[in-house]
């Protein structure tokens, strides 16, 4: 049994119960006759199309599963389930109802091709993937961007994991990387009665949005100093040859039709790509990648240009690569924070330093950062944290504001994989580390002692499912999680 949080939290649940009922009333209504006859069926399909909400938008078949991309109404406020609905994606991989389910998200949008998360080959079992609110396709129209937060977003999940579960009884974990490890954490301090356990990968905890000087430990001490001085001359020299190099990104833009409203002008964007380079780097590469990096005395203007655009990226400045991103940015000025860091080789070259996440927001799209909610989290982590796993990445930049346990905490553990990026994983783990880790996943999974004693994962590699990068982590450019 978990901890009780008290007064405030019962509320919360009460209240996304209420909306809950309030929601599937209304789609009883929609689909009455349909429900009443699919809920009699064995077929797995018609059971899940049977819970009043739930439609299909395509079955795609794979050997050993059925995986299915559905859609279910939830309410635009959890609070207020009356006042408007909009239609969220999720999928469901399905194997077997006797099998635990992992519940998935990336905490952006979803991937309609199958694939498994960590925890699910682990477990060798079925996965619910959701789509995170005001990601296209799933936003209200309008949009009334007020309601997008965590607990929003933790509602949803709640509202998805209660449908399903009188279908996959068996026990469920929670899991994400990177903002989906975030997503699992806060779905977690809501809901603490859902999931058995949670394993959250190279989940960045920003408890106070002002104070980033952890970040900047990092870079100081990441890899070797060959290889920090040869990234940190590659930016300067870019910033150093800004207008032969902004001559070529107009050339560029203007051939792609990139246009830059949201960040302002072209010289901002160029600048927020140029500062994320270093950072992009120690995100998804590593010391063996750091000979491919140019001698920034000797390199020709489209060397530096083209390594730049490697590993930060042209696009992800312009208005079209921002757009998809929205929500995120929204977040993290409101809600998440995010990261600002000093980089004195810049000194006199950087016009803007790091700029915030609400600069990369469309103007219109109101926003109010809320310091609290953080705070919030990282305290009830600490106190609280019930069968919960954090696995981080020794030079992943993004790990090194991590989320830490304390005296309250029960079964829960903080691993950092050796040498590992944000691509961190268990199977990237010590081998004491990385057997502790796969049992005690196993064990919240509810499997028999002789499988949790073996701590090996219970399905075979797929090369087609279990990807060496998760979807989670994601190699799109830009400086977010």
């Amino acid at each position: 049994m978990r901890k009780s949080l008290g007064w405030a939290l019962s509320l919360s649940v009460l209240i996304g119960t209420v909306g809950t009922a309030g929601v599937a009333t209304a789609a009883d209504s929609d689909t009455g006759s349909r429900a009443v006859a699919d809920s009699q069926s064995t077929d797995i399909k018609d059971r899940i199309l049977a819970i009043p909400g739930m439609s299909l938008i395509e079955e795609k078949p794979y050997a050993g599963y059925r995986f299915f991309v559905l859609e279910y109404v939830q309410p635009v406020d959890h609070r207020r389930p009356w006042a408007g609905t909009f239609k969220q994606r999720l999928s469901v991989l399905h194997k077997d109802t006797e099998r635990p389910t992992v519940f998935r998200t990336s905490g952006y949008g979803l991937s309609t091709t199958p694939g498994r998360a960590e925890p699910t080959r682990i477990v060798d079992g079925n996965q619910v993937s959701m789509e995170y609110r005001f990601f296209t396709p799933s936003r209200p129209q309008p949009a009334d961007w007020s309601k997008l937060d965590i607990w929003q977003a933790a509602s949803d999940q709640h509202r998805i994991f209660t449908a399903l579960k009188k279908i996959y009884g068996k026990n469920w974990i929670s899991t994400g990387g990177s903002k989906g490890g975030m997503t699992a954490t806060y779905y977690e301090r809501f809901y603490p009665r859902d999931m058995d356990g949670v394993v959250a990968y190279v989940a960045p905890n920003d408890v106070v949005n002002k104070e980033d000087s952890a970040y900047d430990r990092f870079f100081e001490n990441v890899g070797t100093k060959e290889c920090r001085d040869r990234l940190n001359s590659l930016q300067r020299e870019a910033l150093i040859r800004r207008a032969p190099l902004q001559k070529k990104y107009k050339e560029w833009a203007e051939t792609e039709g990139a246009t830059f409203n949201t960040v302002g002008s072209l010289d901002k964007a160029y600048e927020a790509v140029v500062l994320d380079f270093v950072w992009g780097f120690w995100q998804y590469h590593g010391l063996d990648d750091c000979d491919s990096i140019p001698d920034a005395k000797t390199a020709s203007d489209d060397a530096v240009y083209e390594t730049v655009d490697t590993y930060s990226g042209w696009s992800a400045y312009t208005d079209q690569g921002l757009e998809y991103y929205t929500p995120y940015y929204y977040q993290a000025a409101t809600e998440l924070g995010s990261p600002t860091i000093q980089q004195p080789h810049l000194d006199g070259l950087s016009r803007y330093g790091y700029q915030p996440a609400s600069s990369f927001v469309p103007r219109e799209i109101p926003m109010r950062f809320k310091p609290w909610v953080m705070r919030d989290i990282d305290d009830w982590v600490r106190k609280n944290a019930n069968r919960m796993m954090f696995v981080n990445g020794q030079n992943d930049p993004w790990s090194a504001e991590p989320f830490r346990l304390g005296k309250g905490t029960r079964d829960s553990y903080v691993f950092t994989a050796p040498g590992a990026n944000h691509g961190a994983n268990v199977a990237g783990l010590t081998d004491a580390e990385r057997e502790r880790a796969t049992a005690r996943i196993l064990a919240w999974a509810g499997v028999p002692a002789p499988a949790v004693e073996a701590a090996q994962p219970l399905a075979r590699f797929d090369a087609r499912l279990d990807k060496v990068v998760d979807e989670d982590q994601t190699r799109e450019h830009g400086l977010r999680p």
